[in-house]
Order: structure tokens, then C-alpha cells, then sequence
């Protein structure tokens, strides 16, 4: 497997180079896009806007930071190298912290560690966070960018998860909602919630919707037009809150009967 960095990770006075491995592949269907009229595949250009749309080779791209209208300063890949330190090309860990502490917002692409050296420290540190149950909190440069790190053990293995800065994080556009909740109402919801509850296991999902385009891709190759899929429509026509969620718990053949209660003990349940 091909890796995607290769550097070191600092743990106190101990160095251990490692090499990191992207975790997840890409699994989508790639299509290409084409002229419709003759089939012929659409090429993506790169041009040079004062230069009479001239199409600009690879080589003789370089990177420039606008300061003024127009005007720029270049910056080569020796450029970001210079002004990295030894720490930052190195995966310095800061702290440990428990995993719960970190929302799942924050986390972004999750790599395999492989040491390529210092084998006894590496399994060191993985044992000791393991027993420890903790998590490094780290940072690094990779390519122009600091990237905060959060280094883990998940079944005997070390991985590395990037994380966002909290900065990089948008505010949710979603205003409160002060709306009363009905007590009825409420109940029902944590009873359909709980017949609907089963233990997570990421085996029992499967990715249907590209199996169907594999399926409709082979039909077309065999000659063959795209047949819709024939649904039973959806029952849109609900009145109200309540008869949605009686509906949705008959739905469901482990709901229980619903007992009306009072006020009192709909507040104990």
C-alpha cells in the first residue's frame, strides 16, 4: 500500500519515523463527460488569462499570493520548505486526552500508522495508550497547512485521524426551537426510538444505491433500457404530529400497545 506522508512521531524525547496509509479507498464510479453528439470525451484546460488562453503546462504553474491588484509574490515547494521547522515536518504529540472529549464534527481522514523504524517504541507508545485508553493530540505540517492530529489505537492498531481547527468549523444556521413539546407526543417518540434501537454494526450496511448503477451500467451495455423501479408510494397524508407517530409505531411489529396515561405517570415514564 502506497503511503501518503512519511515523517516521525515526537513522544516526549522519543522519535519513532512512521509512514502513514490512507485508511479509506475510493469506492465511487467515475464516469466521463462527454460531447453528446459525439461521444467525445470533454478535456479540462488550463489557460493563461493574459496570454491569449494559451494552455499552460504542468511545470510552468507556480503558486503566487495576491497582496495588490495584480500583484503577486511566487512561492516555490522550496519556499514552504525553508520556513519549516524540524518540529513542524514532525507528528509532535502535546497531550493525551480521553476519545469522548472529541465531537465527531472534528474528525476529517484516518490513516494507518506504519513504523519504519524504533519498532519497540512504537509498540510501546500503542500498548500504553491502549491500556491508558487515550488519545495523542498532535500537530504537523503537511504540504503548506498545520493540521491538528488526534493519534489512536483501534484494535491493536495505531491510527491518525486530521482533525479541523474549531475555526474551521461553520456555526449550525439552525435557530433555537422554543416550540412546547407535548407530553403524549414525547413518550410515543422514545417508544418508537426504542423499538428502533439495535446494536451498531457497520457490516449490516451496505452501499445499494452504486450496486444499482452497476446493474443499470451492464444493462446498457447489453443493449438494454433503464427499467424504473416500481415503489409503493409513501403515505404523505398524515393530519398531524400524533397520527404520524401512531402510524409509524404500528409500522413497526415489536411496538407494544401504547396505554394512554395521565399526566402524572407519563411524567414517570
Amino acid at each position: 500500500m502506497a503511503y501518503s506522508f512519511k515523517g516521525a512521531i515526537a513522544f516526549g524525547l522519543i522519535y519513532i519515523p512512521v509512514t502513514l496509509h490512507l485508511v479509506i479507498k475510493n469506492n465511487d464510479i467515475s464516469f466521463n463527460l462527454l460531447d453528446k453528439n459525439t461521444n467525445s470525451r470533454i478535456l479540462y484546460k488550463k489557460t493563461c488569462v493574459d496570454c491569449n488562453d494559451k494552455t499552460v503546462q504542468k511545470e510552468d504553474i507556480v503558486k503566487g499570493y495576491q497582496y495588490e491588484d495584480n500583484k503577486y509574490v511566487i512561492f516555490t515547494d522550496e519556499d514552504f520548505e525553508k520556513i519549516k521547522s524540524k518540529k513542524d515536518k514532525t507528528i509532535s504529540i502535546e497531550n493525551f486526552v480521553d476519545i469522548n472529549e472529541i465531537d465527531p464534527i472534528y474528525f476529517d481522514k484516518a490513516y494507518y500508522v506504519a513504523p519504519t523504524g524504533a519498532e519497540k517504541a512504537y509498540n510501546l507508545l500503542l500498548k500504553a495508550m491502549e491500556d491508558e485508553g487515550k488519545v495523542g493530540i498532535a500537530r504537523t505540517v503537511i504540504g503548506s497547512k498545520e493540521t491538528l492530529i488526534a493519534i489512536r489505537v483501534r484494535k491493536g492498531e495505531m491510527l491518525l485521524n486530521t482533525l479541523f481547527f474549531n475555526e474551521e468549523v461553520q456555526k449550525n444556521p439552525v435557530k433555537e426551537i422554543s416550540s412546547e413539546i407535548n407530553e403524549k407526543e414525547f413518550y410515543m417518540a422514545k417508544m418508537l426510538i426504542q423499538n428502533m434501537s439495535e446494536p451498531f454494526d457497520i457490516k449490516n450496511y451496505k452501499d445499494n444505491y452504486r450496486q444499482k448503477v452497476m446493474d443499470a451500467i451492464e444493462q446498457k451495455i447489453a443493449g438494454k433500457e433503464i427499467v424504473a423501479i416500481k415503489e409503493t408510494e409513501i403515505n404523505t397524508n398524515v393530519l398531524n404530529l400524533m397520527e404520524a407517530l401512531e402510524m409509524s409505531l404500528k409500522q413497526n411489529k415489536s411496538a407494544p400497545v401504547i396505554v394512554k396515561k395521565t399526566k402524572k405517570s407519563a411524567k414517570k415514564a
